[in-house]
């Protein structure tokens, strides 16, 4: 695949794009992992670690607990503050502009191949969620 775009330079909504899919698939394979393997329960399972809210929360946990670095924060805001032009179905604003720099995190991480920070981070997270 070529590399022809430095994810340093793209907008938050798009490094959100590719930061939902990548911790998406990173909770599936958790899950599966862990033995769920219904589909239902997979998707119900799922929706805790991704829905918007649940986004929202662990940014304000990474934030809270000076978890990232400046840079990171720098593109967390870059998908914070970037105006989207769809809506979350259960979410407010601040929560969907919170969900969506989270997104962008991930995203600018694996697009700058920061593989181990990402891995981290994802553990973290989904830890994290299942304290809740």
């Amino acid at each position: 695949m070529s590399k022809s775009v430095d994810p340093k330079l793209l907008n938050g909504l798009a490094l959100a794009y590719m930061g939902d899919a990548v911790y998406e698939q990173a909770v599936r394979e958790h899950l599966i992992y862990t033995g769920k393997t219904k589909p239902n329960r997979l998707h119900v399972s799922a929706t805790s670690y991704v829905s918007a809210n649940a986004q929202a929360y662990l940014t304000g946990k990474m934030l809270e607990q000076d978890l990232l670095s400046e840079e990171e924060t720098t593109y967390y805001k870059r998908g914070r503050n970037a105006k989207s032009y769809s809506k979350a179905k259960n979410a407010d604003s601040r929560t969907y502009s919170q969900s969506t720099g989270f997104e962008a995190l991930i995203g600018f991480l694996y697009l700058t191949e920061q593989t181990e920070r990402l891995r981290e981070l994802m553990t973290w997270c989904i830890k994290e969620i299942e304290k809740i």
